[in-house]
Order: structure tokens, then C-alpha cells, then sequence
């Protein structure tokens, strides 16, 4: 009896042991265990070129190799970065599409479109925040200001005496103009302009008098003081140019008016995808080769976590919301 026992409880252990073979092949064999197992496709919602596309290809290279998968661009344009966006939500939650989100698509777009067909929040898993990319706020050399409190003053003496020039309509740009009026109570005239290129040569030549500029294509002429940087729009110093104090430096703390770019998925991913990407894309832009990469594009380093991403972009609708009816700001009509 006590052998057949023995018998018994041996062969009810090498049944458990098989059962529990089985299980853990079949969690080997799930879709979280096995990514990424073929190429990642990026949907950036703007077109190639363009500052955020330069990025999304500086971080998806990257992020590849790091996963080892090739990430693959999609550069999904219309309607202002929405069309893209709203692709990136529709996607499925496997982990297989990821896509690049900036300041325009999540906090500026509900403010701006009436109709739009994504909740910035609620249709999206957060991933991390890639960067910053702030505005210097550059003069016509001739102008006698040497400080942002100079041009301030001269500004406020004198209500629209002064133009601004943006990116365009409903730019960041724009709006970072926009802000300042309404942080420092000046009223300036806005010229918008598409890109920065012309509205920089227009500046040199005394034809308009302030630029809300990108930092790539403005950087040499202030290096070489063909234009005057009164200071940058973000809420620390540029890391490319040191000695320019920023807004709030100048008098007005807590101002910050920057072009962000973060890694979204599409709502609804499997948690052990998201922390891998949140991990992976974290480890990317904390690397010094991909720091100095991103630098060169004017966009200042800063990963996060998931949860500071998505309180981010609350805070970024509520602060934008505000500037955009104040100043009656709308999308200009194609």
C-alpha cells in the first residue's frame, strides 16, 4: 500500500510539473513576451522635413536598435498634425505602432478645432516626453534694446508700435508671442510668416523688428550678431546658447512657452509593451549620442515618465485654452 502510494504521488507531481511546463510555455508564447518581434511603425503627423519629423527620426533610429527592430517612419500629414493623430489613436494596441505627439496635437488642437475626432488623454497610452524645443525672442540688430525689460518698455510706452513675426497662424510661435503680451501686458503687432527662414532675413533687414525664432536656423546669425537674442522662451537657458537668460530670468517667472515632443501609443496597450517602450525611450534620450543629435536640432533633452507626460498635457490644454481666447486666436481658413 504505502508503494502504491508513493507511485501515486509521484506520478501527481510529474502531472503538476507538466501542467506547469505548459503554462509557462503558453506565457512565453503571449504577445507581450515575444515583443518586439518585427518592425515598429512611427506615425509622425507632420511632414518629413519638419522639425518634429527630425526628431522622430533622430529617437526612432535609435529606439530600434535599442529594441532591436527597425522602426519604420509613416509621415501621416493633414489637418494641422490632427489627421496623423487621430491615426495613432485608431491603431491597434499591440505595441507595433507608436507615434509622435508635440504641444500642437495634444494641448494646443482642442482648443483650436472644434471637431476634432481624439481625446488627447483618454486615447492614448503615454510613453515619454523626448524634448523641449524653445523660441529665442530675437531683434533687429539696429533697435536700441538690449534687454528683454528694454524692448518691454519701449513696447508698453507705446501700444502696436512694435511687430512681431510667428511661424504662421496658430504657430507656437504664435502663441509664445501671444503670451508674453499677456504675461507683460504689452501689445504687439503679430506678422505671420511661413517658417522662420524669411521672417529672420526680413528682421536683418529692418523690415520687421522682433522674431519668436527656432534655434537651428537663427543660432549662427545671433553668433555672429547679425541679429540680437534678447532671451528664450523655455524655462531654463538653452544649452546652446548659455548666455541668453530666459523670460522669466528677465522678470517674469514661471513663462514658458515651448514646442515639446513626446512618444505616445494608442490606448489600451498591454502594460509590460508600455514600460519596455517607457524604458527603452527613457535609456535613448538620457544617451549622450542622441543628446548631442537633438541638441544640434534645438531641442533640449527631457525624458519622463508616463504620468508626467499625461499631466503635462493637461496643464499644456488649460494654459494654452486661456492664451488662445484671449487673444481670439482661430486656424485660419484653407
Amino acid at each position: 500500500m504505502q508503494k502504491s502510494m508513493s507511485c501515486l504521488f509521484a506520478g501527481l507531481g510529474a502531472s503538476i510539473g507538466l501542467v506547469a511546463g505548459f503554462a509557462n510555455t503558453a506565457d512565453a508564447q503571449t504577445p507581450e513576451a515575444s515583443w518586439p518581434n518585427r518592425n515598429i511603425k512611427l506615425i509622425v503627423p507632420f511632414q518629413p522635413g519638419s522639425s518634429s519629423d527630425a526628431v522622430g527620426r533622430v529617437v526612432g533610429q535609435k529606439l530600434g536598435e535599442r529594441l532591436g527592430q527597425s522602426i519604420v517612419i509613416e509621415n501621416r500629414v493633414g489637418a494641422s498634425g490632427n489627421l496623423g493623430t487621430e491615426g495613432i489613436a485608431r491603431s491597434e494596441p499591440d505595441g507595433y505602432t507608436i507615434g509622435l505627439a508635440n504641444t500642437s496635437t495634444h494641448a494646443v488642437a482642442p482648443s483650436l478645432s472644434a471637431t476634432l475626432r481624439y481625446d488627447p488623454i483618454k486615447d492614448f497610452t503615454m510613453i515619454s516626453m523626448l524634448g523641449d524645443s524653445p523660441f529665442a525672442i530675437i531683434v533687429f540688430p539696429g533697435m536700441a534694446a538690449k534687454s528683454l525689460k528694454d524692448l518691454l518698455d519701449t513696447a508698453r510706452a507705446k501700444p502696436k508700435s512694435m511687430n512681431y513675426a510667428s511661424a504662421g497662424p496658430a504657430s507656437m510661435s504664435h502663441l509664445a508671442g501671444a503670451l508674453l503680451e499677456k504675461t507683460t501686458n504689452v501689445e504687439l503687432v503679430h506678422v505671420p510668416y511661413r517658417g522662420t527662414g524669411q521672417s529672420v532675413m526680413d528682421l536683418i533687414s529692418g523690415r520687421i523688428e522682433i522674431v519668436f525664432a527656432t534655434l537651428p536656423p537663427s543660432l549662427q546669425l545671433i553668433q555672429e550678431g547679425k541679429v540680437r537674442a534678447l532671451a528664450v522662451t523655455g524655462p531654463r537657458r538653452s544649452e546652446t546658447m548659455p548666455d541668453v537668460p530666459t523670460v522669466a530670468e528677465s522678470g517674469y517667472p514661471g513663462f514658458d512657452a515651448t514646442l515639446w515632443q513626446a512618444f505616445v501609443a494608442p490606448a489600451g496597450l498591454p502594460p509590460a509593451i508600455a514600460k519596455r517602450l517607457t524604458e527603452a525611450t527613457v535609456a535613448v534620450i538620457k544617451d549622450e549620442a542622441t543628446r548631442k543629435l537633438l541638441l544640434a536640432q534645438g531641442v533640449e533633452p527631457e525624458p519622463s515618465t508616463p504620468e508626467q507626460l499625461g499631466k503635462r498635457i493637461v496643464d499644456d490644454i488649460e494654459k494654452w485654452r486661456v492664451v488662445i481666447r484671449g487673444a481670439n486666436i482661430s486656424v485660419p481658413q484653407q
